[in-house]
Order: structure tokens, then C-alpha cells, then sequence
């Protein structure tokens, strides 16, 4: 949340006319992120700061996802809802999507219902299932994740820990279904890269002409399919790139641009089904029920979940990071027009 001067206005307004009751925003200056100072919000509180709002929203939803138990419980007492709405979803909600597992038991303890349905019919405590703290809630009869459900959480914990932490901007991927390195650069119609290139290039790429290297990918082989990287750029996205390499089959295109943050979109058989997409964003309450339990999955995990939506389980980063299986160049194309056959030039 980010501290808004709209707060002193309005609480400047207030006064003119003589208002005498809190209103929102007072009593919270100086509050933007941090809401862990149990003893400052504690006397905020007492001094009159507004329980229910803030400028930046509502003070327990804050608290919920960048707080600490006590300020959540302190708060908790004071409202008249603990369980009151905020775009569409509680506190509890925000706690357990932020995975403070301290912040989640201070609201159940405060009445707080896992169990009450948000975005896409999941619960707070259903959700809490599939992540580091499954016992989190004690689970009624009828409250559980399916097979599949439990498959998927088990093989996202597997997939987020083989691919570890690791600096990705800049990083361009396409994570393509069911075809291998070999069919892939037949699909792109590459040709092998040579041998002195790639030792300049895993040298220090940003030292070589970005002209030479600007079509110059890696192609890897891995379980579920195959990856194409440039671990410097965003050509393996681009939307020529992605429709030759899907036909009869799926993938998904990744752009870690170091400006604007992650970039996704969709390719499936040879069509762009979705851009502008931000993988590892979180769920969104226009989202399937499918897809908000993925992206809660793999919340703050672009690679992930780009690997994770083509079905592909890498064992480490190396598809990623290189060395790839083999580096290519791809031929000379307007590869921004997207949604054309495999075979146009």
C-alpha cells in the first residue's frame, strides 16, 4: 500500500466543517508497508487512528499481509468486522496468500472464517491446503483438495525447489508442450551457432554486438517437452517464435523485462491466445478456479510457472540459465506478427 496525500485532504476538509469523529487516513501518517511496530499502531490506535480505514485501504488487510501477529491482533479487537471485505476478499484471505501462517492463526483466533468462499468459490482455508502450512486450519468434514489438487502442490513445491532462487531479468523463455530440442529448432528452422560465438557469449553476453546475439537462442530437451531461452533477451517470446514452435501443442512465452516486470503469453497450436499476461503475479478475482490454485501455487515465480503451464518438470535451471543443449541462430523474420503458419518465411 502506498501512502496517498488524498488522506490530508480529506481530513482537512473534515475539520472545516467541524468534524469531530476520525476520518480516513487520519491518524495513519507515515504508515505505508510496514505495519510490525506493535507499540506505534497500538498508540495510533488509542490517539484515534481509524481501525477500519486508511488510505491506503483497510488497516487489517494491511496488517494481514505486511504485519506482524500482534499489530493483526491488535487491530482484530478494534474492528467491527473481522471478517469485512476489501475488493472482494478478508483479511484472512490476504494472510494466507502472503503465506504469514503467525498472521492467519491471529485471525482465527480473533473469529475469523477460513472456510468462508472468495475469488473463484476457493476459501482462505482451503487454499491453505495446497501451501507451506497445510495443518494451518483445523479442516471440517467435506473441506479438502482433490487428487489432482494435492498432485499439483506436491509437484509445484518439487518444481520451485529444482529451479531454485536465481537473478532471471532480462530472461526471455518459450516453455513448449510434448516436443523435444531436435523438433524445435526444426520447427524455428535454426542453425547451429558457432563455437566462438557461444564462448564470447557465455563469456559475457552484454559484451558482445547485440546484433550478432539478437536472434542467438538456446534449445534444451526436458521432461514434459522443451525450453527455448535467451537469457539476455526476449526472443524466444515473441509472438513469430511462439506460433512456429506450438503447432499441436502448447506453450507459454516469458519476457522478465527489467523495466516493466514479467511479461507472459499464450501459444497454442500456432495461434497467440493470450499476451500481456503476468505470470507469478498472483490470482486475480477474474480468474478460473484452475487458474487462481495456480497462481497461487506459483505466486511470485514467473519461471515457474511459465515451465508449470506447458506441463514441463525441469529438474534444475540449466534449460533456463544455459548452457542450453544447443545454442541456434534463428533466421531473418518479422517475428513480431504473430498467428502465422510454421512454414511462411
Amino acid at each position: 500500500m502506498i501512502e496517498s496525500h488524498g488522506a490530508d485532504t480529506r481530513a482537512g476538509r473534515a475539520e472545516k466543517q467541524g468534524e469531530t469523529v476520525a476520518v480516513q487516513g487520519r491518524g495513519w501518517d507515515g504508515v505505508a508497508w510496514d505495519w510490525s511496530d506493535h507499540g506505534d499502531i497500538r498508540r495510533r490506535l488509542d490517539q484515534g487512528a481509524d481501525p477500519e480505514r486508511w488510505s491506503g485501504g483497510r488497516p487489517l488487510h494491511s496488517a494481514a499481509a505486511f504485519g506482524s501477529p500482534e499489530v493483526v491482533a491488535e487491530l482484530a479487537r478494534r474492528v467491527a468486522d473481522v471478517d469485512a471485505l476489501e475488493d472482494g476478499v478478508t483479511a484472512l484471505w490476504e494472510a494466507v496468500m502472503s503465506r504469514r501462517s503467525e498472521n492467519a492463526r491471529a485471525l482465527a483466533a480473533a473469529g475469523a472464517d477460513p472456510w468462508r468462499p472468495s475469488w473463484a468459490g476457493w476459501s482462505p482455508g482451503r487454499l491453505s491446503l495446497a501451501g507451506p502450512t497445510p495443518d494451518l486450519f483445523a479442516a471440517p468434514a467435506g473441506e479438502s483438495l482433490t487428487a489432482a489438487q494435492h498432485a499439483q502442490a506436491e509437484e509445484a513445491r518439487r518444481l520451485t525447489a529444482a529451479l531454485g532462487t536465481f537473478h532471471h531479468e532480462g530472461t526471455g523463455l518459450a516453455c513448449v508442450r510434448g516436443i523435444d530440442a531436435a523438433e524445435a529448432v526444426r520447427r524455428l528452422e535454426a542453425t547451429p551457432a558457432a563455437d566462438d560465438l557461444i564462448a564470447d557469449v557465455l563469456e559475457d553476453p552484454y559484451d558482445c554486438d547485440s546484433e550478432e546475439i539478437e536472434l542467438l537462442v538456446g534449445v534444451t530437451s526436458v521432461p514434459g517437452g522443451c525450453v527455448v531461452t535467451q537469457p539476455w533477451g526476449y526472443a524466444p517470446q515473441m509472438p513469430g517464435v511462439l506460433t512456429r514452435l506450438t503447432a499441436g501443442t502448447v506453450g507459454y512465452g516469458l519476457y522478465a523485462n527489467p523495466k516493466s516486470g514479467n511479461q507472459g503469453s499464450i501459444a497454442r497450436d500456432g495461434r497467440i491466445e493470450g499476451s500481456d499476461l503476468h505470470p507469478g503475479g498472483g490470482p486475480d478475482a477474474t480468474d478460473t478456479p484452475e487458474e487462481l490454485f495456480t497462481a497461487y501455487l506459483y505466486q511470485h515465480d514467473a519461471v515457474a510457472y511459465s515451465c508449470a503451464y506447458a506441463g514441463l518438470r525441469l529438474t534444475d535451471r540449466r534449460a533456463v540459465v544455459g548452457p542450453p543443449d544447443v545454442w541456434v541462430h534463428l533466421p531473418p523474420r518479422d517475428y513480431w506478427r504473430a498467428n502465422r503458419k510454421q512454414s511462411d518465411s
